[in-house]
């Protein structure tokens, strides 16, 4: 669809609150993901995102007349400021978004290889992966797709001067980001990283403290630099050229040519039901919606123990569909552009009730037993997320990353901001996992110009055809699994949307053969129950699988919304 929204929103303002939602610190004996807040106001508007900084900005800007997408723009670059970890310039990502009256859609402005990438470039002369060289430095990092992507968005849905939107973020990193005990302690654990990639202190391997204030003024020129001049700024001026001088001087390999040919590309949603509620998710080159499609076709069949959440066979039914889902994910998907995916066929009943045949509530099926199903005719741990509803009703969920926590490490003090490490998200040698564990094939092999598969799992849905939820998480290959257990535990066992996001998570990705539990969220019985089943259980100590940020939509057309207390997570409505 070409059309824009109509006219900027004009509403009055209701009220605004703040919900903050954090969990007490982690340790190495951890107690249990504290109880859940429960947001209660009437919102009609709101942003949940991984900062308070970030979700006021997002609403600010629909405060002053600007839609759901005019804040995604602000809410996409403030988190470059706030939260560097994983917002960002240098990376890329994926938005799905619903207007209020039903049209939905998906933009794809994940990162893409270099023209000069080819297939064994981490490879070494046995034909074996090189330990850390698609992960770190230079040479990882892809073509960065983010500012391409909120140009496109604005250009086709944008109400708001894009120098109107920006300026708050240009504000917020001249000013500064309080540092709070989360971010301090991830800058603490990678300031050697910083210092021996980079060869040198940069702005973030300071010593910082709880409370400090971290200001950075070159992000707030290059930002300027991208407020005046457009999209052209970060591909083709300025921008591009320290970027590309940068990187070279580092032994990277993108080019002027790379920025100047990268586009983000509108693509169809990937959509299905579940029982009566309809799913749009994020397809290839996001494995994402097409997963998820897959794992909830294959539960839907089986009934739920309503009066009591993840009992022993519904966990049983869920990990099993999980396997076998992710072992066709490994296998088929790709970028869409340079590999043919079968999508029809991995969501048909049929094929997935046959890929649950030899399930078995006696015992687990290995997942050595478990290839890709047989077709005829033939994702980051530290990524972010956020939703964002305007007073019209159009929604917007969007998943940005780096990929690894700080990208590639490497950072780029004259412009101000991490580039990022996606090009792991390649299969370096298929059959060879990558930093989240996961394996993949030949369709996920490195080739110039080339989108890396994602396991970013941007979702709405709908109930009845009115907006129910806008969802999404970080957490590498947890993502979609994540994104999953939080529908379900809304839609299943009538759970408010934030203790949906609380409650602890479960997580299982075919290989390695184990099912990954947050500690102490479930009890040693059932945990027990499923070892004699022969299910291989890891519970190690400050797991976090994902942080979700999500919004529901009441009976009474009202949002109410579930920020993660696993970090910082807020949100902010009005």
């Amino acid at each position: 669809m070409t059309t824009k929204i109509p006219i900027r929103l004009t509403f009055c303002l209701l009220f605004l609150s703040v919900f903050i939602y954090t969990s007490c610190k982690r340790t190495e004996k951890d107690k249990a993901i504290p109880t859940s807040k429960v947001t209660s106001s009437d919102f009609k508007a709101m942003v949940v995102s991984a900062r308070e900084e970030v979700s006021e900005i997002g609403v600010d800007i629909m405060k002053k007349g600007g839609n759901a997408f005019d804040a995604m723009i602000a809410t996409e670059m403030a988190l470059a400021v706030a939260y560097p970890f994983a917002g960002n310039l240098g990376g890329g990502g994926f938005m799905v978004y619903r207007l209020n009256d039903g049209t939905v859609g998906s933009l794809d402005y994940r990162e893409k290889a270099p023209l000069a990438a080819h297939k064994d470039m981490y490879l070494d002369s046995l034909g074996e992966p090189i330990a850390g060289k698609s992960r770190e430095g230079a040479l990882a990092v892809g073509v960065p797709g983010t500012v391409a992507g909120i140009f496109e968005v604005h250009k086709k849905f944008g109400t708001l001067p894009i120098a109107e939107i920006l300026e708050p973020v240009i504000q917020l990193a001249k000013k500064g980001v309080v540092i709070t005990t989360k971010q301090q302690a991830r800058l603490a654990r990678f300031q050697e990283d910083f210092i021996r990639i980079n060869k040198d202190t940069i702005l973030f391997a300071k010593q910082y403290q709880i409370g400090d204030t971290l200001k950075n003024s070159l992000l707030a020129k290059t930002l300027q630099r991208i407020a005046q001049h457009g999209k052209d700024e970060f591909y083709t001026g300025t921008t591009a050229k320290k970027l590309v001088s940068y990187l070279n001087q580092r032994g990277g390999i993108i080019t002027l040519q790379d920025l100047a040919e990268y586009e983000a590309v509108w693509r169809d949603p990937v959509q299905f039901s579940y029982k009566d509620l309809d799913i749009i998710s994020m397809g290839p080159p996001s494995s994402g919606g097409v997963t998820l499609g897959q794992i909830m076709k294959m539960i839907e069949p089986y009934p739920f123990n309503k009066s009591e959440a993840y009992d022993l066979k519904t966990l049983q039914v869920i990990i099993e569909a999980e396997r076998r889902a992710y072992a066709d994910r490994n296998h088929y998907l790709g970028d869409p552009d340079f590999v043919t995916i079968p999508i029809d066929t991995l969501l048909n009943g049929n094929y997935l009730k046959k890929r649950m045949k030899n399930f078995s509530f006696s015992a687990a099926t290995s997942s050595s037993e478990i290839s890709k199903g047989t077709i005829t005719g033939y994702e980051s741990d530290e990524t972010t997320h956020y939703s964002i509803v305007d007073a019209l009703g159009n929604a917007v969920s969007v998943t940005t990353t780096l990929n690894g926590a700080y990208g590639s490490k490497l950072y780029a003090s004259e412009l101000g901001f991490f580039l990022n490490n996606e090009m792991d998200d390649f299969s370096a040698k298929p059959g060879s996992p990558n930093m989240f564990g996961l394996t993949g094939s030949v369709a996920n092999e490195i080739a110039p110009g080339k989108r890396m598969l994602s396991s970013m799992t941007p979702t709405i849905v709908t109930k009845d055809d009115k907006l129910w939820m806008v969802v999404g998480t970080p957490g590498g290959s947890t993502i979609i699994t994540s994104v999953l257990q939080t529908i379900l535990n809304v839609y299943e066992y009538n759970m408010t949307m934030q203790e949906a996001v609380t409650r602890p998570r479960f997580h299982h990705q075919w290989l390695p053969d184990k099912v990954v539990f947050e500690p102490n969220g479930f009890s040693k019985k059932l945990l027990d129950s499923l070892a004699s089943k022969g299910y291989s259980i890891d519970q190690s100590d400050n797991r976090i699988i994902g942080k979700v940020d999500a919004i529901l939509v009441d009976k009474n057309g009202f949002l109410k919304g579930g920020a993660d207390p696993r970090g910082d997570d807020t949100v902010v409505g009005f």
